[in-house]
Protein backbone atom coordinates (compact mmCIF):
# COMPACT_ATOMS: atom_id res chain seq x y z
CA UNK A 1 0.00 0.00 0.00
CA UNK A 2 1.34 3.43 -0.88
CA UNK A 3 0.57 6.64 0.97
CA UNK A 4 1.01 9.43 -1.50
CA UNK A 5 1.30 12.49 0.74
CA UNK A 6 2.61 13.70 4.02
CA UNK A 7 1.36 15.87 6.91
CA UNK A 8 1.00 19.17 5.10
CA UNK A 9 -0.96 17.75 2.19
CA UNK A 10 -3.09 15.44 4.32
CA UNK A 11 -3.98 17.99 6.90
CA UNK A 12 -5.48 20.45 4.25
CA UNK A 13 3.86 -25.46 -0.11
CA UNK A 14 4.70 -25.20 3.31
CA UNK A 15 6.41 -28.54 3.35
CA UNK A 16 9.09 -27.37 0.98
CA UNK A 17 10.13 -24.61 3.32
CA UNK A 18 10.05 -26.93 6.31
CA UNK A 19 12.99 -28.81 4.87
CA UNK A 20 14.81 -25.53 4.28
CA UNK A 21 14.35 -23.93 7.67
CA UNK A 22 14.42 -26.88 10.05
CA UNK A 23 17.78 -28.00 8.75
CA UNK A 24 19.27 -24.57 9.47
CA UNK A 25 17.47 -23.15 12.50
CA UNK A 26 20.71 -22.30 14.31
CA UNK A 27 22.97 -20.33 11.99
CA UNK A 28 26.17 -19.23 13.65
CA UNK A 29 26.71 -16.06 11.64
CA UNK A 30 24.38 -13.11 11.93
CA UNK A 31 23.14 -11.59 8.68
CA UNK A 32 23.77 -8.09 10.06
CA UNK A 33 27.52 -8.71 10.37
CA UNK A 34 29.23 -7.79 7.08
CA UNK A 35 32.10 -9.97 5.84
CA UNK A 36 35.71 -8.77 5.60
CA UNK A 37 36.29 -6.50 2.64
CA UNK A 38 38.41 -9.21 1.01
CA UNK A 39 35.48 -11.59 0.66
CA UNK A 40 34.42 -11.93 -2.98
CA UNK A 41 31.76 -13.84 -4.85
CA UNK A 42 32.44 -16.02 -7.89
CA UNK A 43 30.34 -13.87 -10.19
CA UNK A 44 32.05 -11.09 -12.10
CA UNK A 45 28.63 -9.69 -13.06
CA UNK A 46 28.00 -8.48 -9.51
CA UNK A 47 29.42 -5.06 -8.78
CA UNK A 48 30.54 -4.18 -5.28
CA UNK A 49 28.04 -2.36 -3.06
CA UNK A 50 28.16 1.43 -3.36
CA UNK A 51 29.05 3.54 -0.34
CA UNK A 52 26.57 6.38 0.08
CA UNK A 53 26.21 9.34 2.40
CA UNK A 54 23.02 9.63 4.43
CA UNK A 55 22.39 12.86 6.30
CA UNK A 56 20.40 12.87 9.53
CA UNK A 57 18.41 15.68 11.11
CA UNK A 58 17.34 15.02 14.72
CA UNK A 59 13.72 15.08 15.85
CA UNK A 60 13.90 16.41 19.43
CA UNK A 61 10.31 15.42 20.18
CA UNK A 62 7.64 13.08 18.85
CA UNK A 63 4.62 15.21 19.75
CA UNK A 64 4.57 18.17 17.37
CA UNK A 65 2.70 20.44 19.80
CA UNK A 66 4.14 19.38 23.19
CA UNK A 67 7.87 18.80 23.18
CA UNK A 68 7.88 17.83 26.85
CA UNK A 69 5.67 14.80 26.24
CA UNK A 70 7.60 11.53 25.98
CA UNK A 71 5.02 8.86 26.87
CA UNK A 72 2.77 7.47 24.15
CA UNK A 73 0.73 4.50 25.31
CA UNK A 74 3.20 1.82 26.36
CA UNK A 75 6.09 3.51 24.58
CA UNK A 76 8.49 6.22 25.67
CA UNK A 77 10.13 8.32 22.98
CA UNK A 78 13.94 8.09 22.88
CA UNK A 79 15.00 9.85 19.67
CA UNK A 80 14.33 10.22 15.99
CA UNK A 81 16.01 11.19 12.74
CA UNK A 82 14.91 12.54 9.37
CA UNK A 83 17.12 10.82 6.79
CA UNK A 84 18.08 12.24 3.40
CA UNK A 85 20.67 11.35 0.79
CA UNK A 86 21.97 12.63 -2.50
CA UNK A 87 22.04 9.03 -3.69
CA UNK A 88 19.22 8.77 -6.18
CA UNK A 89 18.13 5.28 -5.10
CA UNK A 90 17.82 6.07 -1.40
CA UNK A 91 14.29 5.93 -0.03
CA UNK A 92 11.26 3.70 -0.13
CA UNK A 93 12.44 1.83 2.97
CA UNK A 94 10.00 -0.98 3.70
CA UNK A 95 11.59 -2.68 6.70
CA UNK A 96 14.59 -2.88 8.99
CA UNK A 97 16.42 -5.48 11.08
CA UNK A 98 19.11 -4.67 13.63
CA UNK A 99 21.89 -6.58 15.33
CA UNK A 100 21.47 -7.38 19.06
CA UNK A 101 23.18 -4.09 19.98
CA UNK A 102 20.81 -2.00 17.89
CA UNK A 103 23.71 -0.72 15.81
CA UNK A 104 24.29 -2.54 12.52
CA UNK A 105 21.22 -2.71 10.33
CA UNK A 106 19.83 -4.28 7.18
CA UNK A 107 17.15 -2.30 5.38
CA UNK A 108 15.77 -2.39 1.86
CA UNK A 109 13.67 -0.40 -0.55
CA UNK A 110 10.49 -1.47 -2.28
CA UNK A 111 12.44 -1.21 -5.53
CA UNK A 112 14.65 -4.19 -4.72
CA UNK A 113 17.73 -2.52 -3.19
CA UNK A 114 19.61 -3.36 -0.01
CA UNK A 115 20.79 -0.67 2.41
CA UNK A 116 23.17 -1.66 5.18
CA UNK A 117 25.15 0.33 7.69
CA UNK A 118 25.44 1.38 11.30
CA UNK A 119 23.37 3.64 13.58
CA UNK A 120 25.49 6.06 15.59
CA UNK A 121 24.48 7.10 19.11
CA UNK A 122 25.28 9.70 21.71
CA UNK A 123 24.17 8.04 24.92
CA UNK A 124 20.69 6.68 24.21
CA UNK A 125 19.96 9.06 21.33
CA UNK A 126 20.54 8.30 17.66
CA UNK A 127 22.75 10.88 15.95
CA UNK A 128 23.23 9.55 12.45
CA UNK A 129 24.11 6.68 10.12
CA UNK A 130 27.59 5.54 9.14
CA UNK A 131 29.15 3.05 6.74
CA UNK A 132 25.98 2.99 4.63
CA UNK A 133 26.08 0.89 1.47
CA UNK A 134 23.53 0.28 -1.27
CA UNK A 135 23.34 -2.82 -3.45
CA UNK A 136 20.76 -4.51 -5.68
CA UNK A 137 18.98 -7.65 -4.52
CA UNK A 138 20.14 -10.51 -6.71
CA UNK A 139 18.19 -13.44 -8.10
CA UNK A 140 19.57 -16.97 -8.40
CA UNK A 141 21.12 -16.11 -11.78
CA UNK A 142 23.14 -13.28 -10.23
CA UNK A 143 21.11 -10.53 -11.87
CA UNK A 144 19.03 -7.91 -10.02
CA UNK A 145 15.60 -9.24 -9.14
CA UNK A 146 14.06 -6.27 -10.95
CA UNK A 147 15.25 -7.74 -14.27
CA UNK A 148 12.80 -10.57 -13.59
CA UNK A 149 9.93 -8.15 -12.96
CA UNK A 150 10.16 -8.83 -9.22
CA UNK A 151 9.79 -5.75 -7.08
CA UNK A 152 7.78 -4.26 -4.23
CA UNK A 153 10.01 -5.90 -1.66
CA UNK A 154 7.93 -5.22 1.46
CA UNK A 155 8.86 -7.56 4.32
CA UNK A 156 11.96 -9.00 6.01
CA UNK A 157 12.86 -11.71 8.51
CA UNK A 158 16.23 -12.99 9.77
CA UNK A 159 17.33 -16.49 10.71
CA UNK A 160 21.03 -16.38 11.52
CA UNK A 161 22.77 -15.55 8.24
CA UNK A 162 19.57 -16.10 6.25
CA UNK A 163 17.50 -13.10 5.18
CA UNK A 164 13.91 -13.64 3.97
CA UNK A 165 12.32 -10.97 1.77
CA UNK A 166 8.65 -10.87 0.79
CA UNK A 167 7.85 -9.54 -2.69
CA UNK A 168 4.32 -8.18 -2.61
CA UNK A 169 3.52 -7.66 -6.29
CA UNK A 170 4.40 -11.26 -7.23
CA UNK A 171 3.34 -12.76 -3.88
CA UNK A 172 6.48 -14.76 -3.25
CA UNK A 173 9.32 -14.97 -0.72
CA UNK A 174 13.04 -15.12 -1.40
CA UNK A 175 15.80 -16.33 0.90
CA UNK A 176 19.36 -14.94 0.82
CA UNK A 177 22.30 -16.48 2.68
CA UNK A 178 24.37 -13.48 3.74
CA UNK A 179 27.22 -15.83 4.68
CA UNK A 180 27.73 -16.09 0.92
CA UNK A 181 28.70 -12.58 -0.06
CA UNK A 182 26.53 -10.44 2.27
CA UNK A 183 24.35 -8.22 0.04
CA UNK A 184 25.84 -9.90 -3.02
CA UNK A 185 24.26 -13.20 -2.02
CA UNK A 186 21.89 -14.71 -4.57
CA UNK A 187 18.31 -15.25 -3.53
CA UNK A 188 16.32 -18.43 -3.93
CA UNK A 189 12.54 -18.56 -4.18
CA UNK A 190 11.00 -20.19 -1.09
CA UNK A 191 8.09 -22.62 -1.56
CA UNK A 192 4.98 -21.05 -0.04
CA UNK A 193 1.39 -22.27 0.44
CA UNK A 194 -0.69 -21.95 -2.77
CA UNK A 195 -3.00 -19.46 -1.03
CA UNK A 196 -0.16 -16.90 -0.97
CA UNK A 197 -0.40 -16.53 -4.75
CA UNK A 198 -4.11 -15.73 -4.38
CA UNK A 199 -3.57 -12.68 -2.18
CA UNK A 200 -4.88 -9.41 -3.67
CA UNK A 201 -2.68 -7.33 -5.93
CA UNK A 202 -0.57 -4.86 -3.93
CA UNK A 203 -2.03 -6.14 -0.63
CA UNK A 204 0.10 -9.26 -0.24
CA UNK A 205 2.72 -10.30 2.31
CA UNK A 206 3.68 -7.24 4.32
CA UNK A 207 5.20 -8.79 7.46
CA UNK A 208 7.61 -11.69 7.99
CA UNK A 209 8.87 -13.05 11.32
CA UNK A 210 11.11 -16.07 11.84
CA UNK A 211 10.61 -17.85 15.19
CA UNK A 212 13.93 -18.87 16.80
CA UNK A 213 14.77 -21.87 18.94
CA UNK A 214 13.35 -21.92 22.44
CA UNK A 215 9.98 -20.38 21.53
CA UNK A 216 6.62 -21.85 20.53
CA UNK A 217 6.58 -22.49 16.76
CA UNK A 218 10.40 -22.56 16.59
CA UNK A 219 11.57 -22.88 13.00
CA UNK A 220 8.41 -21.29 11.59
CA UNK A 221 8.27 -18.38 9.19
CA UNK A 222 5.20 -16.28 10.07
CA UNK A 223 3.87 -14.35 7.06
CA UNK A 224 1.07 -11.79 7.40
CA UNK A 225 -0.72 -10.09 4.52
CA UNK A 226 -1.31 -6.36 4.33
CA UNK A 227 -4.98 -6.65 3.45
CA UNK A 228 -5.69 -10.12 2.16
CA UNK A 229 -9.01 -10.85 3.87
CA UNK A 230 -10.68 -14.10 4.87
CA UNK A 231 -14.43 -14.74 4.76
CA UNK A 232 -14.90 -12.84 8.04
CA UNK A 233 -12.96 -9.80 6.90
CA UNK A 234 -9.85 -10.59 8.96
CA UNK A 235 -6.27 -10.54 7.71
CA UNK A 236 -4.91 -13.74 6.19
CA UNK A 237 -1.62 -15.03 7.61
CA UNK A 238 0.49 -18.16 7.26
CA UNK A 239 2.69 -20.47 9.32
CA UNK A 240 5.31 -21.76 6.91
CA UNK A 241 7.54 -24.67 7.88
CA UNK A 242 8.02 -25.40 11.58
CA UNK A 243 6.05 -27.89 13.67
CA UNK A 244 2.51 -26.81 12.69
CA UNK A 245 2.32 -25.22 9.23
CA UNK A 246 -1.02 -23.80 8.17
CA UNK A 247 -3.12 -20.69 7.79
CA UNK A 248 -4.48 -18.38 10.49
CA UNK A 249 -6.02 -14.91 10.71
CA UNK A 250 -5.27 -11.64 12.46
CA UNK A 251 -8.36 -9.74 13.59
CA UNK A 252 -8.81 -6.58 11.49
CA UNK A 253 -10.38 -3.60 13.25
CA UNK A 254 -10.86 0.13 12.63
CA UNK A 255 -9.67 -0.11 9.04
CA UNK A 256 -6.02 -0.76 9.90
CA UNK A 257 -3.74 -2.75 7.59
CA UNK A 258 -0.55 -4.58 8.58
CA UNK A 259 2.79 -3.01 7.66
CA UNK A 260 5.30 -5.09 9.69
CA UNK A 261 5.76 -7.25 12.79
CA UNK A 262 8.50 -8.20 15.23
CA UNK A 263 8.86 -10.94 17.82
CA UNK A 264 9.94 -9.88 21.32
CA UNK A 265 12.22 -12.03 23.51
CA UNK A 266 9.22 -12.42 25.83
CA UNK A 267 7.37 -14.37 23.14
CA UNK A 268 4.93 -11.61 22.18
CA UNK A 269 4.35 -10.57 18.61
CA UNK A 270 4.15 -6.82 17.99
CA UNK A 271 2.19 -5.97 14.85
CA UNK A 272 2.70 -2.54 13.32
CA UNK A 273 -0.38 -1.27 11.46
CA UNK A 274 -1.43 1.84 9.57
CA UNK A 275 -4.46 3.38 7.94
CA UNK A 276 -4.96 6.24 5.54
CA UNK A 277 -7.88 8.28 4.34
CA UNK A 278 -8.26 11.68 2.74
CA UNK A 279 -10.52 12.73 5.62
CA UNK A 280 -8.71 11.34 8.68
CA UNK A 281 -5.18 11.33 7.29
CA UNK A 282 -2.55 8.85 8.46
CA UNK A 283 -2.73 6.78 11.62
CA UNK A 284 -0.50 4.04 12.99
CA UNK A 285 -0.79 1.64 15.89
CA UNK A 286 0.97 -1.34 17.44
CA UNK A 287 -0.88 -4.38 18.75
CA UNK A 288 0.64 -6.96 21.11
CA UNK A 289 -0.31 -10.56 20.36
CA UNK A 290 0.79 -13.60 22.36
CA UNK A 291 2.78 -15.98 20.17
CA UNK A 292 1.23 -18.87 22.09
CA UNK A 293 -2.17 -17.92 20.60
CA UNK A 294 -0.94 -18.32 17.02
CA UNK A 295 -1.99 -21.66 15.53
CA UNK A 296 -3.49 -23.05 12.32
CA UNK A 297 -7.15 -22.02 12.07
CA UNK A 298 -6.91 -19.45 14.89
CA UNK A 299 -8.00 -15.82 14.70
CA UNK A 300 -5.62 -13.86 16.91
CA UNK A 301 -5.97 -10.44 18.45
CA UNK A 302 -4.34 -8.38 21.15
CA UNK A 303 -4.41 -5.03 22.92
CA UNK A 304 -3.27 -1.83 21.25
CA UNK A 305 -0.17 -0.53 23.05
CA UNK A 306 0.59 2.51 20.88
CA UNK A 307 -1.22 4.87 18.53
CA UNK A 308 -0.13 7.98 16.66
CA UNK A 309 -1.42 10.28 13.96
CA UNK A 310 -0.43 13.51 12.25
CA UNK A 311 -0.20 15.22 15.62
CA UNK A 312 3.01 13.25 16.03
CA UNK A 313 6.12 12.87 13.90
CA UNK A 314 4.99 10.00 11.71
CA UNK A 315 4.88 9.24 8.02
CA UNK A 316 4.22 6.02 6.12
CA UNK A 317 5.65 3.77 8.86
CA UNK A 318 6.50 0.42 7.28
CA UNK A 319 9.19 -1.24 9.40
CA UNK A 320 9.67 -2.21 13.03
CA UNK A 321 12.34 -4.11 14.96
CA UNK A 322 13.34 -4.59 18.59
CA UNK A 323 16.57 -5.00 20.55
CA UNK A 324 17.46 -5.06 24.24
CA UNK A 325 20.06 -2.63 25.65
CA UNK A 326 22.71 -3.61 28.23
CA UNK A 327 20.51 -1.80 30.78
CA UNK A 328 17.65 -4.15 29.99
CA UNK A 329 15.50 -1.69 28.01
CA UNK A 330 13.52 -3.11 25.10
CA UNK A 331 13.94 -0.59 22.29
CA UNK A 332 11.63 -0.48 19.29
CA UNK A 333 12.98 1.01 16.06
CA UNK A 334 10.59 2.12 13.32
CA UNK A 335 11.32 3.31 9.78
CA UNK A 336 9.10 4.99 7.18
CA UNK A 337 8.75 4.56 3.43
CA UNK A 338 8.76 7.92 1.66
CA UNK A 339 7.65 6.36 -1.66
CA UNK A 340 10.42 8.44 -3.26
CA UNK A 341 8.11 11.43 -2.88
CA UNK A 342 9.24 14.99 -2.26
CA UNK A 343 6.36 15.53 0.17
CA UNK A 344 7.12 12.52 2.37
CA UNK A 345 10.01 11.75 4.69
CA UNK A 346 12.25 8.86 5.64
CA UNK A 347 11.98 8.72 9.43
CA UNK A 348 13.95 6.56 11.85
CA UNK A 349 12.31 6.52 15.30
CA UNK A 350 13.18 4.76 18.55
CA UNK A 351 11.05 4.14 21.63
CA UNK A 352 11.45 2.25 24.88
CA UNK A 353 8.77 -0.36 25.53
CA UNK A 354 7.62 0.43 29.07
CA UNK A 355 5.14 -2.39 29.72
Amino acid sequence: MRILSRRRLLTSTAAGLSALVLADIARAQSATQPPPKSVETDDAFVAAPVSIEVKARPLPSFDTSDRSRVRFGSLEYRSGLVLTSGFRGFGGLSGIRLDPKGERFISFSDKGSWFTGRIEYSGREMTGLADVEAAPMLAADGRPITTHGWFDSESIALDGSYVYIGLERVNQVMRFDFAKGFTRARGEVVPMPPAVKKLPFNKGLEALVFVPKGMPLAGTLIAISERGLDAKGDLIAFLVGGPTPGQFSVRRTEGFDVSDAVLLPTGDLLVLERKFSLVAGVGIRIRRIALASVAPGATVDGPTIFTADLGEEIDNMEGIDAHVTPEGDTVLTMVSDDNFSLIQRTLLLQFTLME
